[in-house]
């Protein structure tokens, strides 16, 4: 029950294209096992489904056992910032504590000031590709893709014009951590980010509770239970995870659009499908390929016994193109109606930050649709490196 030997997470080839290797994948065993990350691979969309919701598995199993208990080393030293601070987000925690922390900050990142964001959202998406379109182009993920939700989150949390420069590079550096089996160089980098992010985050939450502002730090910190590390933990996830995905679809979606130009002239003439077209490119190439669970208590996955202490990688990508859910999945359907990708997750886990990213989104192919209508592609993009968190290295378009 050994994984396809086209599954290959650090070759350049594979991170490419993966989803040739997923069809064999889906081919073969529903469940099957990989010895370079020691992980067992679920690739259909039934099962990442079910398993996403299996409360019998976890984002961590410090809530219910030690790493000795279950048979896990401790964890190194060095690598204590990164756990504290992602530890204290509510992403790497289960119920009961999971529970509290989310309905805490759902009380201050309510659906009416994410909806009261659009028209800045829009405003911010409208300046960013006219400036761009102002020049003749250049590189759409440079100067738009990753603009944008780092101003919108930044906004959001309230953080001052000219801290904002420091944002990316703390959540590029940090979300090295989430790849697989990261180097030495990786992790000391994300420590390095972690502990400048904290610290910068933790006076900031303190200059807020002396001096409110309307901004989401602010209303963090009046939170009656949320604790500053949780806080802090809360921030830094709203970052990592509230831009790292926005980019990539934005960079992976044009540059699927390019490859299907059939699609794209839809879309062209026809921008009443945005909001079809926007899940149909989260779908099509997923920025967020693979999202791992432990095995919380011994169980059984179509015959295949997964004991306690085991994790595994529930492929995204792969169940975004499964046949038994999608109709020709290989196909970019802009018009695609019935499309439960699975991109922002399921369950307990569902990424609180979907609306925004939506809206997000839906502005930035749209200024582009509007003040763009005959952009085209210079060069064929290169990937970067990362598997798990998947996108352009740059994506060089001429106006």
């Amino acid at each position: 029950m050994s994984a396809s030997q086209t599954f290959d997470p650090w070759s350049p080839e594979f991170v490419a294209y993966p989803y040739d290797a997923y069809r064999e994948l889906r081919a073969g065993p529903p469940v099957s096992w990989f010895e370079p990350t020691n992980q067992w691979l679920v690739p259909r969309h039934e099962d990442v489904n079910a398993l996403l919701r299996d409360r019998r598995l976890g984002r961590t199993y410090l809530h219910v056992a030690t790493h000795e208990e279950m048979g896990r080393p401790p964890d190194p030293e060095y690598l204590a910032p990164f756990w504290h601070l992602n530890r204290t987000g509510m992403l790497d925690l289960e119920p009961p504590d999971h529970t509290r922390l989310r309905r805490l900050v759902s009380s201050a990142f309510t659906p009416r000031r994410v909806n009261a964001l659009r028209p800045t959202v829009e405003r911010l998406a409208g300046d960013l590709v006219s400036a761009f379109v102002a020049k003749g182009g250049g590189d759409l993920i440079a100067d738009v893709a990753e603009p944008l939700p780092v101003t919108v989150i930044a906004e959001l949390l309230g953080v001052p014009v000219e801290d904002r420069p420091l944002l990316r590079p703390w959540s590029a550096d940090i979300c090295g951590m989430y790849e697989l089996n990261p180097s030495r160089e990786v992790a000391d980098k994300a420590v390095r980010a972690c502990v400048e992010f904290s610290d910068y985050l933790r006076a900031l939450a303190r200059l807020r509770s002396r001096e409110p502002q309307d901004d989401l730090i602010t209303a963090l910190a009046q939170v009656d239970g949320l604790t500053e590390d949780e806080l802090i933990g809360t921030c830094a996830l709203l970052l990592n995870a509230g831009h790292e995905a926005t980019v990539n679809v934005t960079g992976n979606g044009w540059w699927s659009l390019f490859r299907n130009p059939d699609e794209l002239a839809r879309l062209r003439a026809d921008h009443g499908l945005l909001d079809t077209a926007v899940e149909e490119l989260m779908r099509y190439d997923t920025p967020l390929q693979l999202f791992e669970r432990w095995v919380l208590e011994d169980i059984t996955v179509h015959g295949v016994d997964i004991p306690r202490g085991s994790e595994v990688a529930l492929l995204f990508g792969s169940a975004n193109h499964d046949p038994a859910v999608f109709a020709d999945p290989e196909r970019l359907d802009l018009s695609r109606r019935d499309n439960p990708h699975i991109s922002f997750g399921a369950g307990i886990h569902y990424c609180l930050g979907a609306p925004l990213a939506r809206i997000e989104l839906v502005a930035s192919f749209g200024a582009l649709l509007r003040q763009a209508p005959g952009l085209r592609l210079v060069r064929e993009p290169e990937w970067k490196a990362g598997f798990v968190i998947r996108g352009l290295k740059d994506l060089t378009i001429e106006v």
